[in-house]
């Protein structure tokens, strides 16, 4: 229970005094967060001995309901603090970071290998057949069986002791390597000085850069690793040289050799993880998590990927044969490396279509877009979202919006951070600061939010996205969507506790209202003359949506394998990361190998992120998404009924029953991958 305002100073170990129960940033000091975090376990080991030593005989109720519920106060300590990690970090809450995920890992490992808490959900686990559950329950019962069967609850002690150590090691290697790639994001930087080097650039690009040199006291311009910084000069800068050095920054990060290198570290963790599944009875680290994923097994996602890569990769050598002849006719290219390839792409594109992102850039100024997705989200699900400034920001770029029903009923909190600084790390995200849950019939609505990498406005400009920043910004929507109308019971099934190859269909299956005239009319508006798209643009971006797919296919396909490289496999004769790589990447290389670089030391992804074994997902998930956005457009792309349909069996559903189960109830059959191959042009 969070004690009342007079006992202590430490918001986080409170009942939060705010709207909507919502984060007190302003009152919380990164001092809080220690503290906060051993009061949490204490007092979530407090909730497990009370389940433990309950005298009345292990039912539904006393035991799988009161866990699920347990742990309220360290569960919104750790969603905020690892958010502000990941978001708006300093050397203080990395440090607290370093103290704090042994001590989470340990007491994750106290509940599941708890002898007695065991017994206790077996006894209810084996009289389910017994019991009046509901879908629902029967699903959280076999959750939290299998969270204790699969983590070690049926080991004798010796190898109990050894999966602790295993997991303590991997949280804190873990948190190391995101910090590194960090690290070696903020270090480099180029400085430009002579005005002959900003050549193909566009104006806003250029005028960023002078506002980046300008921050940091310095004369010219400043280029970093930052997407919003990187991919325009990789793009458009004509400068060859400079283009090179920049992509050799950018693919080193956590390889070379220095204080922040992750090459150790990455052969620590595919180790561990491999002999912590080996312990607990897995071949490999991926059967251990493919188990519970639609995929199901290792075998079933090589073949996946292989079977994409057959059809992929015609068309990949194809695109790369073509744009390497158009390099070698534009500028006498004789061989088109890793650091050309965005720059004659864009070029070609521009050539076959006419089209660039600087033409479209001043039709998607960040605000415009932003109230599409709102107005597309109004316009299926019945939702509206009103900007608020009474609700506390933990950095002054945040956004928050109160989300409501047609009912003006409150469906969630929304929060929208998205420009780069120091203290953020790279990439896009959605995440959230409190789970949706049903408890004493009241309807707890979720906190959720999104996290960019945007340009940022200028003085003379507002921040316009580019198409991928547009595409990026209904990408994290769309998970959002998957948090804030979630309806369940129980938090731990709520939103996007879902398997996590089924997670990215609410996302990816928004990206496809960003390709259709009738939504882009919505919000596609001249950030100077408020003139919509012209139309020829938007046959341009259809026509141009599948410019160079093979290739695109092929990359992310090269990814899905070297994650199934690293986990699906025995990693003990691994010794060399870049050699290991190299092996990977040769069914799907197209651009001659760089040796300077490596993509696993910042594979943040798999080695940072949830995604180790998973990476697949996105293709998977691309199957189900291009499946049912067919059927939208068969209904029309803004039927509600279609819409009602996939928020009441997809978006509110959670992780309540099997998503296959659910996808059918939504589309009533299972996803066609035809639907995935005529989207990219892959089908012959």
């Amino acid at each position: 229970m969070f004690k009342t305002l007079n006992e202590t100073m430490n918001l986080l170990t409170q009942k939060f005094n705010t709207k909507h129960d919502t984060a007190p940033f302003n009152g919380i000091k990164t001092e809080d967060f220690l503290p906060a975090f051993k009061e949490g376990i204490a007092e979530a080991k407090k909730e497990i001995d009370a389940i433990v030593n309950n005298p009345e005989a292990p039912g539904f109720s006393n035991t799988i309901e009161a866990l699920s519920f347990s742990g309220n106060m360290l569960e919104r300590t750790s969603s905020i603090f690892f958010n502000l990690h990941s978001a708006e970090t300093n050397d203080e809450i990395q440090k607290t970071a370093m103290e704090v995920s042994p001590m989470l890992s340990e007491f994750s490992n106290d509940i599941r290998l708890n002898k007695e808490l065991f017994a206790r959900v077996k006894a209810v686990y084996d009289s389910k057949d017994s019991l009046d559950l509901t879908i629902e329950q029967v699903t959280l019962l076999d959750k939290k069986y299998k969270s204790f069967a699969r983590n070690g609850a049926n080991l004798p002690e010796d190898k109990k002791t050894r999966l602790r150590e295993i997991d303590k090691e991997l949280s804190q290697l873990s948190l190391r390597f995101g910090e590194n790639v960090l690290a070696e994001t903020n270090a480099f930087t180029l400085h430009i000085t002579d005005e002959k080097d900003l050549s193909g650039l566009p104006e806003g690009a250029i005028e960023a850069a002078r506002e980046i040199a300008m921050g940091m006291e310095k004369e010219g311009w400043v280029f970093t690793l930052d997407f919003p910084s990187y991919m325009p000069f990789m793009t458009y800068a004509d400068n060859r040289d400079l283009r090179k050095k920049m992509a050799l920054a950018f693919g080193a990060k956590g390889f070379q050799n220095n204080e922040f290198d992750n090459q150790e570290i990455v052969l620590q963790i595919v180790k561990l993880r491999h002999e912590r599944a080996n312990l607990l009875g897995y071949k490999s680290h991926a059967d251990f998590v493919l188990e519970e994923r639609m995929a199901e097994s290792p075998e079933k996602v090589r073949s996946f990927l292989n079977d994409l890569l057959v059809k992929a990769k015609p068309a990949a050598q194809k695109e790369f044969t073509e744009l390497s002849a158009f390099a070698k006719e534009l500028d006498g290219l004789d061989h088109l490396e890793k650091w050309d390839g965005a720059y004659y792409a864009e070029k070609l594109k521009q050539k076959l279509f006419n089209l660039d992102d600087e033409k479209l850039k001043p039709y998607f100024e960040l605000d415009k877009v932003l109230n599409g997705a709102f107005t597309i989200a109004g316009k299926l699900y019945g939702i509206s979202f009103t900007e608020v400034q009474d609700i506390d920001k933990y950095h002054k770029d945040v956004r928050t919006y109160e989300v409501k029903d047609e009912n003006g009923d409150l469906t969630a909190i929304f929060y929208a951070d998205f420009f780069p600084r120091k203290g953020k790390r790279n990439g896009a995200w959605m995440t959230s600061f409190k789970s949706q849950y049903i408890k004493d019939g009241i309807n707890e609505r979720p906190h959720v939010s999104i996290v960019c990498n945007f340009t940022k406005p200028t003085e003379t400009k507002p921040s316009l996205l580019t198409f991928n920043e547009v595409t990026t910004l209904f990408h994290e929507f769309g998970h959002a969507l998957h948090g804030m109308l979630a309806n369940t019971t129980y938090p731990n099934l709520s939103g996007t506790s879902v398997y996590w190859d089924f997670v990215e269909l609410p996302s990816q299956i928004m990206e496809n209202w960003c390709y259709e005239p009738e939504a882009l009319e919505l919000f596609a508006h001249h950030y100077k003359t408020g003139e919509v798209i012209p139309m020829e643009y938007i046959e341009k971006i259809k026509e141009s949506a599948t410019f160079q797919e093979g290739m695109a296919t092929l990359r992310q396909l090269s990814f899905g394998l070297l994650d199934m490289g690293w986990h699906a496999q025995d990693p003990a004769a691994i010794g060399d990361v870049k050699s290991f790589e190299i092996e990977q990447f040769s069914p799907t290389q197209l651009y001659p190998d760089v040796h300077e670089n490596a993509m696993s030391t910042a594979f943040s992804h798999i080695f940072q992120g949830g995604y180790s074994s998973g990476y697949y997902s996105y293709k998977w998930a691309e199957v189900l998404d291009a499946d049912a956005f067919e059927y939208f457009q068969e209904k029309g792309i803004f039927d509600r009924e279609t819409a009602r349909k996939f928020k009441d069996n997809i978006l509110s559903k959670g992780g309540t029953e099997h998503p296959m189960l659910l996808y059918k109830r939504f589309r009533g059959q299972e996803p066609k991958p035809e639907a995935l191959l005529k989207r990219a042009g892959l089908l012959v």
